[in-house]
């Protein structure tokens, strides 16, 4: 029998000790005529095809490997109920289907989700009861709309310039979950380093009767802090956890790239004195903030070597073909040189995130773009952004926040005033569902409301680039390298800190052939790519004011092959060679 894949638990950060994969294959069927719904194929449907799930049906590893667009597919397979779960109250979990999605459990109705990139789940419980076997049926509705929040999946049939094949359908993992009768639906862990707390706020299902959250936190294995709340009204709670700390723990320890300290947590909820259901999470202790021209971090002038990361794998699209291999891009990145990643236009996979976490990698999340300013394009970005931050917010190694990137979806941000309200109430949105990050409110130029000012700037020598970037001032009131000015009309963004988020692209002759292209003239060898490559990002090092870079980027993603690595992750050019040039002053 064939591995099933991605078997791994799909949310480390939320680990419960009884769940099943619903990982490997499923019935599929293409619906060219959209009669589905009205054939109810969720009801009797012979499906014609076999899918590997998580793949989508447009890549190898699905099994299908079929690029043409197709609005809706179907999918449809059957489960057992394992013993473990039959005592517990049942949750199916889906990590993300692109891009709306409906759910049946043995023909009957659960629901439904919009959003490419964020999970959703129902309580199955009352109609698994007394079952075996059980059937789940899946609708998957994706078009080429501009204002689905696509990021870089390609709006037409066909990849073309720097957007590629798109994903539809089920994309991350599926997954049973076996939760006690009262448990946490979803909790925040907000860690203070000043007082050496972390603040918990938790939201259980329903109150239990006598009913307690016991929090546990322990430090490489060792009791740090426990408390019980009793609850007597409400199904939410809010409290502040206190470490202690004796000689053996010396302290509260921080998180950083390349110093990854993480607090263990676990949180149960009781009724009287019976544990109802256990999670498993942890926690890392660290503040980003920025104050006087500078991001800080645990009150520390941060610097921050990036790479621009899309997250494509040439076999499994946006979806990896392994946990490995999400734990291999964070160690590769590291090996690199580079403090932090730029994931650029994709939420990126909860392992992914998870190993950052645990590796020390800092992360950029940004919002995939939509590409159409109108009302609905508006509504599915908050909801996208809202969601994202929601499954996110726990996780130490995010330290920015970017909701646009380039003016896609504002194309005249610059002086409209809809494009920058929007921009503002994104900014806005942000910072009221998580006030502990900063946010890079349109990357790359044209930018309105910000924390950060990011410049993208391609030129390709240090002796092309534009005087403007000695003068502060003067930068700030042009378009240096681009033709686009770095602020919206009417903004000032004066003593806010300045970083080059995007650079580089170099690709090497051998790979810029026929369709694929890398930025500027493509180098003939390793030993003129590592001169150009050393040669721009020394000079933006020294820039005056600069508080970090981020190269573009780190694997070749299809036609565009300016990767460091090509998208089997083999290096371009001397792994070593890089670091140096990267942690060299």
């Amino acid at each position: 029998m064939a591995a099933i894949p991605r078997s791994e638990h799909p949310r480390p950060d939320r680990l419960r000790k009884n769940w099943l994969t619903l990982n490997g294959p499923w019935r599929f069927a293409f619906d060219e005529n959209n009669v589905g719904r009205q054939e109810k194929w969720y009801r009797e449907k012979k499906y014609p095809l076999e899918i590997q799930v998580p793949f989508a049906y447009q890549s190898k590893l699905s099994g299908i490997d079929d690029q043409r667009h197709c609005d809706v597919i179907w999918y449809e397979r059957e489960f057992a109920v394992p013993d473990a779960l039959r005592s517990l109250r049942r949750l199916l979990h889906f990590g993300a289907v692109d891009y709306r999605a409906d759910v049946w459990l043995d023909g009957q109705y659960l629901g439904g989700h919009e959003g490419g990139y964020t999970p959703f789940s129902f309580d199955i419980t009352d109609l698994t009861d007394g079952k075996n076997f059980c059937r789940v049926t899946v609708r998957c509705e994706d078009r080429l709309n501009f204002d689905q929040p696509r990021g870089k999946q390609s709006f037409r049939p066909e990849p073309f310039a720097c957007w590629y094949t798109p994903v539809s359908g089920i994309w991350q993992s599926v997954w049973l979950e076996g939760v006690g009768e009262y448990y946490p639906v979803d909790f925040r862990l907000t860690p203070h380093i000043e007082t050496g707390s972390v603040k918990v706020e938790a939201e259980l299902n329903a109150l239990p009767p006598e009913g307690k959250l016991r929090l546990t936190a322990r430090y490489k294995g060792k009791l740090t802090a426990r408390q019980e709340i009793t609850m007597t009204s409400d199904r939410f709670v809010q409290t502040e956890l206190y470490m202690n700390h004796d000689e053996t723990l010396e302290g509260v320890h921080l998180w950083r790239p390349g110093s990854p300290a993480l607090y263990d947590l676990t949180l149960e909820t009781l009724s009287g004195e019976n544990v109802c259901d256990a999670v498993d999470t942890y926690f890392g202790f660290r503040r980003i903030e920025v104050s006087g021209g500078h991001v800080l971090l645990n009150q520390d002038v941060f610097y921050q070597r990036l790479i621009l990361d899309q997250g494509y794998w040439p076999d499994g699209l946006l979806t990896a073909p392994s946990d490995e291999a999400l734990k291999k891009d964070v160690e590769l990145t590291l090996a690199l040189g580079y403090n932090g990643a730029r994931k650029h236009q994709k939420f990126e996979d909860p392992r992914y995130l998870y190993w950052a976490d645990h590796l020390g990698l800092a992360v950029w999340s940004e919002l995939p773009s939509a590409y159409w300013l109108k009302d609905s394009e508006k509504r599915n970005m908050i909801r996208d952004l809202s969601e994202a931050i929601k499954r996110d917010y726990n996780h130490p190694c995010i330290v920015v926040w970017t909701p646009l990137n380039e003016s896609w979806g504002v194309p005249y941000i610059r002086f409209q005033k809809e494009a920058q309200q929007l921009a503002e109430a994104l900014y806005h949105l942000i910072h009221t569902l998580d006030g502990t990050r900063p946010v890079s409110g349109n990357d790359g130029w044209e930018i309105g409301a910000t924390d950060l000012v990011t410049i993208h700037d391609y030129t390709a020598r240090p002796e092309e680039l534009s005087r403007d970037y000695m003068d502060r001032e003067a930068l700030l009131r042009t378009h240096p390298g681009t033709g686009r000015m770095v602020a919206a009309a009417g903004y000032d963004h004066g003593g806010k800190p300045l970083l080059l988020t995007e650079y580089g692209g170099i690709a090497l002759a051998r790979d810029a052939v026929g369709e694929s292209w890398g930025y500027n003239e493509a180098e003939k060898d390793e030993k003129r790519f590592l001169e150009r490559f050393e040669a721009i990002t020394q000079a933006f090092k020294h820039m005056p004011g600069f508080q970090g870079y981020c190269y573009t980027q780190l694997t070749d993603v299809f036609q565009e092959v300016n990767g460091l690595l090509d998208m089997d992750r083999r290096p371009k050019a001397s792994i070593e060679a890089i670091r140096r040039i990267n942690l060299q002053r």
